[in-house]
């Protein structure tokens, strides 16, 4: 029986005092896209507002990219569902990638909120890469406590924030995260680093975009 994972894709163009251009980190949904899909599982977009998704720093020489970008999946992306209209409940996982984008429309958004709940109470994967895990700020499962307290995971580093979009994002996502109570790590800057925490999984950056979608494939095979 085929699965289905759910990608949660910003909408959001720009971000911050300069409205610096940005949306979602091409490589971090065609990497995840590529080991999914040869693996036969189908994937489906869906976002906050529905219909397109900005995306930023595409690189051509990168075959996984340049293959998404020119298929059906990349023009299914820009005609996503509207998230409010899809019950993560129906897919095995959901995979929230990350850029600049999710600071802005991604993070405590009920929609995404609620998502992140459904998936979680029925028992499905939830993963998240790079500033995705914003996704996971200020979820609660129904007792008060922060979703992620006492979970292990990863996100962009502050480390890495530093040398890359200080000035334009709201706040530390690493610092965020730890205040409610992630046991959080990271590795160095760029370096790929994934954690897997149950059905959590968490990547760090967009070089761990690759390696998040294997573990979660060697959990949905798991789970099949």
């Amino acid at each position: 029986m085929t699965q289905h994972v759910l990608f949660i894709v910003t909408n959001a163009a720009a971000i911050g005092p300069h409205n610096r251009k940005t949306g979602f980190f091409f490589a971090e949904v065609a990497h995840p896209f590529d080991v999914l899909d040869k693996a036969g599982i189908a994937v489906e977009f869906a976002s906050p507002a529905g219909g397109w998704t900005p995306y930023d720093a595409y690189d051509e020489n990168d075959p996984a990219q340049k293959e998404f970008m020119q298929s059906k999946a990349f023009r299914r992306l820009n005609r996503s569902r509207k998230l409010s209209e899809v019950d993560a409940a129906d897919y095995d996982a959901i995979l929230i990638p990350g850029g600049l984008g999710p600071m802005v429309d991604i993070q405590r958004n009920s929609d995404v909120q609620k998502a992140v709940v459904r998936a979680w109470s029925t028992g499905k994967l939830v993963t998240a890469v790079c500033h995705g895990p914003c996704s996971l700020l200020g979820v609660d499962l129904g007792d008060g406590t922060p979703f992620v307290r006492g979970k292990k995971l990863t996100s962009f580093s502050k480390k890495e924030e530093y040398d890359y979009a200080r000035e334009d994002v709201p706040y530390e996502l690493e610092d965020a995260l730890t205040a409610e109570g992630a046991e959080y790590s990271s590795a160095a800057n760029w370096e790929p680093h994934v954690v897997v925490d149950g059905r959590l999984i968490t990547g760090q950056n967009p070089a761990s975009a690759g390696q998040l979608a294997k573990e979660l494939l060697a959990a949905l095979k798991k789970s099949a």
